[in-house]
């Protein structure tokens, strides 16, 4: 088939959305996926309004037979995935005093666990065609725990592990794996409702825009074998770090 599919694990309505919308914008056919598939909606009407081809699904990125059968659904009805983008959020504070097994292994299964059942699944079809990219979003949390954020920290460091291991072993057989460190508060609603002092920073270009963050996942595919990149991080110039 002549389609050529990116598909955006965790496609919100902040930089998943944005990623899925830079790759239609490139002629891709953008897969995109949610837990609650009906909140696509909006996001899929946007790319199609604006010319390009997208598909919503329903989809637990922790569950094995789930992930199984997107990806087969893909492969099968409506192209090669060329491009796989893991991006679920799973931060969520806690003081480890208060911190609980259950709440923990949840944060893990979405931020490392959900990373390997559907990068597998893409890695075995990309290695029988001998070409494709990877990208994984990572965060601050992938380079450093901070306090309360323990669970957090766990799962973007094992994530960082899982892509560090994958572009190892398939860069190889020439698949582009990377992992992309977003560190700094992105302009969202959540931002906007819930840090204001932090949102007006926006005017100083002081928080991350989803479209800019975009561009660098769309930079990253576009490399050339020779110089790829495995980590990229991407901050506001007066964010510390």
């Amino acid at each position: 088939m002549d389609t050529k599919v990116a598909l955006v694990i965790g496609a919100g309505d902040a930089t998943g959305g944005a990623i899925a919308k830079r790759f239609a914008r490139e002629g891709f056919t953008v897969c995109v996926t949610r837990r609650n598939g009906d909140k696509l909606a909006p996001l899929v009407d946007a790319i199609e309004a604006a010319g390009g081809r997208a598909h919503g699904f329903g989809s637990d990125a922790r569950r094995e037979e789930e992930v199984i059968d997107l990806i087969e659904t893909i492969e099968r009805d409506i192209g090669p995935i060329e491009v796989f983008v893991y991006n679920v959020g799973a931060n969520s504070p806690m003081s480890i005093l208060d911190e609980t097994a259950r709440r923990y292994f949840k944060i893990w299964e979405l931020a490392c666990m959900g990373g390997f059942l559907n990068g597998r699944e893409v890695a075995k079809r990309m290695v029988k065609r001998g070409r494709g990219t990877m990208l994984f979003t990572g965060a601050s949390a992938s380079l450093r725990g901070r306090a309360n954020f323990a669970a957090f920290a766990g799962g973007k460091h094992g994530l960082k592990a899982l892509a560090e291991a994958m572009a190892r072993e398939l860069g190889p057989q020439n698949i582009h794996v990377g992992h992309v460190i977003v560190d700094g508060a992105i302009d969202t609603a959540f931002i906007s409702e819930n840090f204001p002092e932090r949102y007006a920073l926006k005017e100083r270009d002081g928080i991350l825009n989803p479209a800019h963050i975009a561009d660098n996942y769309w930079h990253l595919h576009c490399q050339p074998r020779d110089s790829w990149t495995f980590e990229l991080d991407l901050r506001p110039w007066i964010e510390k770090w």
